[in-house]
């Protein structure tokens, strides 16, 4: 097996398989290997199925192999580029900033400190009559 692939080669390959947890890659016509579900591509994969479809043509990484168990670890991810991540203020859902003139809503706890030390004496005093 390791004179025909080595770690880190990247290698064209059909889906021949999908499980949840990944997909089987063929080789050639004797190996397949094993692209796990966090490595079909960047970010996360629920749903495998989504991305993947048996007979798909992929290029894939060799990540590893393991003579002794006769196991190929592959990667689709690996092969493309990650993504350029969206600076903070281009995001979809921007944090809302709360103004504090504000009146409705939630009570800081400051300002509700002494009517809940009012409420809590008035009860008191109920319980010990």
């Amino acid at each position: 097996m390791t004179n025909k692939f080595e770690v880190g080669q990247i290698i064209e390959g059909k889906v021949a398989g999908i499980q949840p947890y990944g997909a089987f890659v063929a080789l050639d016509d004797e190996v397949q290997g094993l692209v796990h579900i966090s490595e079909v591509t960047h970010g996360f994969v629920k749903d495998i199925n989504e991305h993947l479809s048996i007979g798909d043509t992929v290029n894939v990484k060799v990540l590893s192999i393991d003579e002794a168990s006769n196991k190929i670890s592959l990667s689709i991810r690996a092969t493309v580029e990650a993504p350029k991540t969206r600076a903070k203020s281009e995001r979809k859902n921007p944090v809302i900033q709360q103004t504090s003139d504000n009146t409705e809503g939630f009570n800081t706890l400051k300002d509700k400190l002494q009517e809940w030390i009012d409420q809590s004496e008035s009860r008191e005093k109920t319980y010990k009559n």
